[in-house]
């Protein structure tokens, strides 16, 4: 097999997808240097530049990732890591999502409450913040993604991925949670099965 294997061929981490995201690092290189020795190895990465990082519960960041694919534009790249989903939006979002999430809950407030149902606090990393991410290359075997819960649903497969910012992400987060409020009171389908096609994505 080719040298890139654990890169691209298992996760859908792409080497372009690779240096995008070693290129948040203080040091890329030693970054990438460290992958292909150790592909499995997570990596904490500093945000306010290259990307910033919105995190929700996993469940409500499911939600609204099905909702920016099924009537969206789609979404940059998404991580599940211990129980949270990170989602990586445009510099600068980390900034003003929590000011846009106050104003649209102060506006359905004056609406109607119970109708839309409530966004549960989303963690934004921006400047000066760091995110730990998923190894390009999920491990194999019983301590694998399925155990652990780190895993990329939507992979970075490019140098410069389409970034969705703070209004697109608010529109997400707004849906979601009106969706929540219908849910049935049965288990959902098993969602680890759904496929992004990136082919879509901006």
């Amino acid at each position: 097999m080719s040298s890139t294997r654990h890169v691209s061929d298992i996760s859908g981490v792409t080497p372009d997808g690779a240096a995008w995201l070693a290129s948040a690092g203080t040091y890329p290189r030693s970054t990438l240097a460290h992958w292909k020795e150790r592909a499995d190895a997570p990596a904490v990465l500093s945000c306010g530049v290259v990307f910033d990082v919105v995190s929700a519960p996993a469940v409500f960041g499911r939600r609204m990732l099905d909702r920016m694919w099924d009537e969206g534009p789609g979404s940059g790249p998404v991580a599940e890591f211990r129980g949270r989903m990170l989602l990586f939006a445009a510099p600068g979002t980390a900034q003003r999502l929590p000011a846009l999430l106050e104003w649209e809950e102060w506006g359905t407030h004056n609406r109607a409450r119970g109708r839309t149902g409530a966004v549960p606090p989303l963690l934004c990393h921006g400047a000066g913040d760091a995110v730990t991410v998923p190894a390009p290359a999920p491990v194999v075997g019983a301590a694998g993604p399925a155990r652990s819960g780190s895993r990329w649903l939507v992979a970075p497969d490019t140098r410069h991925p389409w970034l969705p910012g703070p209004e697109v992400l608010l529109w997400a987060a707004v849906r979601a949670a009106r969706a929540a409020v219908r849910i049935s009171i049965f288990p959902p389908a098993d969602q680890g099965a759904n496929v992004y096609d990136v082919s879509r994505r901006r």
